[in-house]
Parts: structure tokens; sequence; C-alpha cells
């Protein structure tokens, strides 16, 4: 697929869903030190997230640590517990379009601004007759690049 407008620079972010984040946070602040750098709640996406950080600049990766802001509804952010993998894309806007095109199919909403501020979408996690072509169970994030990743 000579074709694909865009390209895959590198993991943007992994999230992990719990029903309590401070029990999350006990290993991934607590015992492996890494540092809270920020939060996002979102009652349209039902989440409540604290976002780590590892690395520094360009290379850095967010963990974010989620709970459900309501427990019986949906999106369940706690029922898959490694929730999404967020990828860094160099053109979201192509990636979008031609994957859509091609058999991909994403979660509702499209084009959005995502927690950490940069625009997101979300290839769903089961494919349907229509579009066919998913993440196999797992919710995949992809990410609209900086500069500063572009340009690594």
């Amino acid at each position: 697929m000579s074709d694909r407008p865009f390209k895959v620079l590198g993991i943007q972010q992994i999230a992990i869903g719990g029903v309590d984040k401070e029990a999350l946070k006990a290993l991934w602040v607590d015992m492996l030190g890494i540092p809270v750098t920020g939060a996002f709640k979102s009652e349209r996406e039902n989440v409540d997230e604290d976002i780590l950080t590892i690395g520094q600049g360009a290379n850095a990766v967010e963990v974010d640590l989620m709970q459900p802001i309501d427990i019986n509804k949906k999106p369940a952010v706690h029922t898959t517990p490694l929730n999404h993998v967020g990828l860094w894309i160099d053109d979201l806007q192509s990636a979008y379009d031609w994957l859509g095109k091609n058999g991909v199919r994403f979660a509702p909403g499209g084009i959005r601004k995502g927690a950490a501020g940069f625009d997101i979408c979300f290839i769903h996690p089961k494919g349907d007759s229509l579009l066919p072509i998913s993440g196999e169970g797992v919710l995949i994030e992809l990410v609209q690049a900086p500069e500063s990743v572009k340009n690594r």
C-alpha cells in the first residue's frame, strides 16, 4: 500500500483503565515514580484521568490512568484494563480520510481535541460488515503529531 498519505511516528500514550485511579497510582506513581503532569475530566467521554509522563520533549510518552465518572455509563473506560494505545500520526486528517476509505472503522466522534490538546480520533476495537478493519479488540487512538515529534 504505497499510496498511504501518512506515517506513524511513534507511541504517544498508553491508557490504563480501572474502577479507582488511586489504586492505579499506587503502582505507577508511588512505586514506579512516574510523575503526574496533568489531569483531564470529561462527562462526554465518561472519564476522570490523571496524566503521567515518561521521558521528556518529543520522546515523552503519556501514561493515562483512567476511571469512569459514572461506572454505569459508556464509554466504560475501566472494562478493558489496557484501554487504548495512542500513536503519533504525521497527518491525521489524511490518515482519517484514507483509512476510512479503505475499510477501517472509527469510533464515533470523528477528529476532535484530546486530553493533551492534540487533535485525535479512535480506530474502533471491532469491525462491522461495512467497515471490517478494526483494532481487533484494542482501541487505537491516532494523535496529530506536533512539529517537535515530526522533526525528531
